[in-house]
């Protein structure tokens, strides 16, 4: 008859080993060794546990000299031993990480794991554990563009105050056109989304002509007035910004649009000038992030626009306006959260920066 050795459990201990049985994330060795030292605890013998847990008695008797030598902290994971001379010397990764950030040799834009690993004399996929070690991807690139507007700071106060403290009983709308819209019409039928596969569309399609999006965001709404033309030019702008005042009757509109020359001819000046209730701020150059409707528009792309199938700039128009309709029936409104002398500490950071830039 096996012998039976019953630990001793003090309560805590025990409430400590059943709540690492009872979360999903512990690691499945510790778990199992809880259950050892919970099931010694209630008397079971080392035999009986080791054919409920598939273990050996041996390792049974292990896990219980572990926790009488050092408690519930010796049944943690050890380190394990394992190889230490394969391991890269510390000068060799500094190497490797100020390789690939170095400009690339002659004749390459990038570095790639192969031509890091020739130069330090190692394999790729060692060299490719460096870099994800140092959260390095030569692999990978993003786009930026730092406004030089001398007046960016001004701007920016200008706009982030109206998205932070709108002016009592007058209307904020952020307003631009999204230009340039195809009308696109696969070759071929697109193929469904099916279980177990994706759906499918041919990569070649027809063009039938472009449409322009003009949209006004009411920021606190996140209602949108819409127009779509075939041209953006400062006549259609202007004749939207008729539409946009009609909308809004009786109300102050201070209306945030970028630098476009179509925003400020001759024509759309006299016409400001004969409506003293609307007032335009510009967003500084090369600065549109700092216009909302930018994140609708957005939205529309992924949601509305992305792999369309327009037989007609008709068909398209009928499309856009379907959205914008159940999008005004549940509208959401964005939450401006940034204020002003941030982005202004930021756009000085990225300026000093970009000035001192390798090239």
């Amino acid at each position: 008859m096996a012998r039976r050795n019953v630990l001793e459990l003090s309560e805590e201990d025990r409430l400590i080993l059943e709540g690492v049985l009872a979360r999903h994330s512990s690691p499945a060795g510790l778990a199992r060794r809880a259950r050892v030292v919970l099931l010694s605890a209630e008397g079971v013998s080392g035999v009986e546990i080791a054919l409920r847990l598939g273990l050996t008695p041996e390792h049974v008797s292990r896990v219980r000299r572990r926790f009488l030598e050092q408690g519930v902290a010796g049944l943690s994971d050890r380190k394990k031993s394992g190889r230490k001379d394969h391991a890269l010397p510390q000068a060799t990764i500094e190497q490797i990480v100020q390789l690939a950030m170095s400009p690339p040799p002659a004749g390459r834009t990038r570095w790639t794991t192969r031509l890091l690993a020739r130069e330090v004399g190692h394999t790729s996929g060692t060299v490719s554990k460096v870099l994800q070690a140092n959260g390095l991807k030569p692999h990978l690139s993003r786009t930026y563009k730092v406004s030089k507007d001398p007046e960016f700071a001004k701007k920016v106060r200008d706009v982030v105050g109206l998205y932070l403290n709108p002016p009592t009983n007058a209307v904020v709308l952020s307003v631009d056109e999204k230009t340039q819209i195809q009308a696109l019409e696969r070759t071929q039928l697109p193929l469904p989304l099916r279980s177990g596969r994706a759906s499918r569309h041919t990569h070649d399609y027809k063009r039938h002509g472009v449409l322009d999006l003009y949209a006004a965001l009411e920021v606190a709404t996140g209602k949108v007035v819409h127009q779509c033309t075939e041209r953006h030019t400062a006549v259609e702008f202007l004749a939207f910004m008729k539409k946009v005042v009609r909308a809004f009757p009786r109300r102050d509109l201070h209306v945030i649009l970028d630098n476009s020359s179509s925003h400020s001819t001759p024509a759309v000046k006299e016409w400001l000038a004969a409506h003293p209730r609307v007032k335009f701020h510009y967003t500084p150059t090369s600065a549109s992030w700092l216009n909302q409707v930018e994140g609708f528009f957005g939205i529309l792309g992924k949601q509305s626009l992305h792999l369309v199938d327009m037989p007609s700039k008709a068909a398209l128009r009928r499309h856009i306006e379907a959205y914008l309709e159940g999008w005004n029936a549940n509208p959401t409104a964005f939450e401006w959260t940034k204020p002003a002398a941030a982005i202004i500490r930021s756009h000085k950071r990225m300026l000093d920066h970009i000035s001192g830039a390798v090239h």
